[in-house]
């Protein structure tokens, strides 16, 4: 099985469509399925038809606004991470 990493800068939303794309390309893949898989506990997969550069704007600018970092009282640091992103 084939695997591919990709680095984040941390916090925000990352473009992988262009990485996506070249592994499926390099792999010579006619027929399958592409499983994309995110280890972390505080990292979330969201699909966007990504037409229009300014959703991806709109919806980092909204999560960042719902969970902002250093709420008092959570108990772990990454809890913005986790409830920003778990959101709907």
């Amino acid at each position: 099985m084939a695997q591919h990493t990709i680095a984040t800068p941390g916090r925000g939303l990352v473009e992988i469509t262009a990485e996506a794309v070249v592994f499926v390309r390099e792999s010579n893949i006619a027929d399958g399925l592409l499983t994309v898989f995110c280890r972390h506990t505080s990292a979330s997969l969201l699909i966007q038809k990504n037409a229009d550069p300014d959703v991806r704007h709109d919806l980092d600018a909204f999560f960042t606004k719902l969970s902002p970092d250093g709420q008092p009282g959570w108990r772990q640091g990454g809890s913005h991470s986790r409830v920003g992103q778990s959101s709907p």
